[in-house]
């Protein structure tokens, strides 16, 4: 029966069978050390002579990076070994050779490494990114389906944009008609918060920005929440606890992947509680007091969110930018129609912006205004201005990108490790 080796505590003493590839190996004198892994885990299996026999130890002295092999052998506990256990190997199976793997344990370039994305992903680091990624998504599902969330899908081909023009991926539609790869949910989900309440939607989005930054990927993927009743405290509260939320389910449960990572994870408990705001007008004063070249009413650059962020030891909310450069569907604040009733969540350790949201405009004459003068095609919107038509309410949500999350949970350089495989500016292969 095949065991896996994240279940391996579980069977000290029993003889098991795992399935994976040889990761790396050893050898010294009469015994070979193979690091196997099986997608669930690492382990050294140690092949003796005097154990499995004069033939097989020597196919084993010629096990290549990357042979598919079955191991069986009896598992020991050993504090000395990795992940605190070993295989004591009775038999081995070879499944299928691997020749002149090219991705080895030495030095390698990004480009090389990006080039080679599918095989890059089996190694330690980068599945312990992906499995911390896994572990973030499930925290996300379950933080808002238990607390009365509905999923409600949203489409991916859109007639038109959510956030302006100029980031927009055209695709031919049928009969001549061009639609777009969707930028957000969040018109449709508004729709849906009319209907159910409280409501969700999670999937892939997508931005033609040319930017190169280590924050941007060009399709990545973002939970967006939706509220109907809702004002500014209500939606900062529901960002605060989700990210709390996360943060404690990947310290409690994704220990080993962490420790891979080397993560300070002191940098991680201390997010909890509520987490400090300030409004753009403050935060716009410190960066001018700080000497940096910030002009009033202009957004965030990446420097600015990392200056700002600095100063505390958890994510750090940032409202009321101006209205003027937000989104046309931000309501304003009614006693400072000049600022949006907005807010970024600005994580710490200088990773920027991971989620952006605000209160929606709810109001059909002005929302009718915007929509004009951002220079939108208002026949594509007519079923968004039925919802103020039809029982407008006050609501609101966010959306957090998943990848930006990722990387500051992991304390990543870049987000093109935060995705199996990146798509980005100059990168759409593999």
């Amino acid at each position: 029966m095949q065991t896996y080796i994240a279940d391996i505590a579980a069977h000290v003493g029993q003889q098991v069978t795992l399935r994976g590839w040889l990761h790396n190996r050893r050898s010294s004198g009469k015994i070979h050390f193979l690091i196997v892994r099986d997608g669930s885990g690492f382990i050294q299996a140690v092949v003796s002579k005097a154990a499995v026999g004069d033939e097989a130890f020597g196919r084993a002295d010629h096990l290549s990076q990357e042979t598919s092999l079955s191991v069986t052998g009896t598992v020991r506990a050993d504090t000395r070994a990795k992940g605190g256990y070993e295989l004591d190997v009775h038999t081995f199976e070879v499944h299928g050779d691997s020749h002149d793997y090219p991705i080895t344990p030495k030095e390698h370039g990004v480009d090389y490494l990006m080039d080679r994305r599918h095989l890059w992903i089996r190694a330690e680091r980068q599945a312990a990114i992906l499995r911390v990624r896994h572990e973030v998504i499930n925290a996300v599902r379950d933080y808002f389906n238990g607390r009365g969330f509905i999923l409600c899908d949203t489409p991916i081909f859109t007639p038109a944009a959510c956030e302006g023009t100029t980031t927009l991926f055209p695709v031919q539609y049928f009969d001549d008609t061009t639609a777009y790869l969707t930028q957000s949910g969040q018109l449709y989900n508004e729709a849906n918060a009319m209907a159910l309440g409280k409501v969700y939607c999670f999937g892939p989005t997508f931005r033609a920005e040319k930017s190169k930054t280590r924050r941007h990927l060009t399709e990545f993927w973002m939970v967006e929440p939706e509220m109907a009743y809702a004002g500014l405290d209500d939606i900062i509260e529901l960002a605060e606890g989700l990210l709390t939320s996360v943060v404690a389910r990947v310290l409690d449960t994704r220990k080993a992947e962490l420790a891979v990572l080397e993560r300070d994870t002191s940098k991680l408990e201390a997010v909890t509680g509520h987490f400090p705001r300030l409004r753009y007008d403050e935060a716009a004063k410190i960066l001018q007091d700080k000497g940096l070249p910030f002009q009033y009413g202009t957004d965030l650059g990446g420097t600015d969110e990392t200056v700002l962020s600095e100063q505390f030891d958890k994510p750090l909310c940032v409202t009321h930018y101006p209205s003027d450069i937000k989104a046309f569907y931000m309501k304003p604040d009614p006693e400072r129609p000049e600022q949006a009733l907005c807010v970024d969540v600005l994580a710490p350790e200088g990773y920027g912006e991971i989620i952006g949201g605000g209160v929606r405009l709810d109001d059909y004459d002005l929302l009718l205004e915007r929509i004009k003068a951002h220079d939108l095609p208002q026949d594509a919107f007519e079923w968004y201005l039925d919802l103020r038509r039809y029982g407008t309410v006050p609501h609101g949500g966010f959306g957090m990108g998943i990848e930006r999350c990722v990387a500051w949970i992991c304390k990543l350089d870049h987000v093109r490790e935060t995705i199996p495989y990146p798509r980005m500016l100059y990168r759409l292969y593999p």
